[in-house]
């Protein structure tokens, strides 16, 4: 369960452009926001923010790193109040994702929302920083299944990370109320011992 290494300490200008940018991109879209825009929310020149971060596309991983970031010590906080390996432990990340959903994403996944929004050749930065935290995620999972002593412990994983992403767009889309809540149900269900 490594966790990500420690950003570069920001300066004010570059801290109030990322915070900018993390509220813009996460409410409008990254297409749909401009660095324009960007700068003026921030309170700076547009050279400051390409003098900070040289690029929208580094600004986005920025976001991305920093929303995950928050996300991962959420988690493991939420993973702390339940030390003892064991399917309970697994099912903690469920109630991590409930409580993280209902504070930081109405609109889903920053993640899958910023792939929804780049393709190969036009993001690619952006593609290799999701997909890395995607495989953060499914290594946890395995990491936890394997604590928890569950036969196939990378199959189980596999299988419950489709259940944890089925909720995040769910939450998302708005398809329906507690979408974690049932995705703890089906996860306790693919923990349940076998015969």
């Amino acid at each position: 369960m490594a966790t990500p290494e420690p950003a570069t300490p920001l300066t004010p200008g570059a801290r109030r452009v990322l915070d900018a940018a993390s509220d813009l991109f996460y409410e409008r879209g990254i297409h749909a926001v401009g660095v324009d825009t960007i700068a003026e929310a921030a309170g700076v020149t547009k050279k400051t923010l390409y003098d900070r971060f040289g690029s929208k596309e580094a600004l986005v991983v920025a976001y991305l790193r920093a929303r995950d970031a928050r996300w991962r010590e959420h988690l493991l906080a939420t993973l702390d109040r339940v030390p003892s390996p064991g399917p309970e432990r697994v099912l903690a990340v469920f109630d991590a994702a409930a409580s993280w959903s209902t504070a930081n994403s109405s609109r889903g996944c920053s993640a899958i929302n910023a792939r929804a929004e780049s393709s190969v050749g036009d993001g690619d930065a952006v593609l290799a920083e999701v997909a890395a935290e995607k495989a953060w995620q499914v290594g946890l999972l395995v990491d936890l299944c394997r604590e928890a002593g569950v036969r196939e412990p990378e199959d189980t994983a596999r299988a419950l990370m489709l259940v944890y992403e089925g909720a995040i767009v769910t939450v998302g889309m708005g398809t329906f109320d507690r979408p974690f809540a049932r995705a703890r149900e089906v996860a306790a269900a693919l923990l349940a011992p076998r015969a």
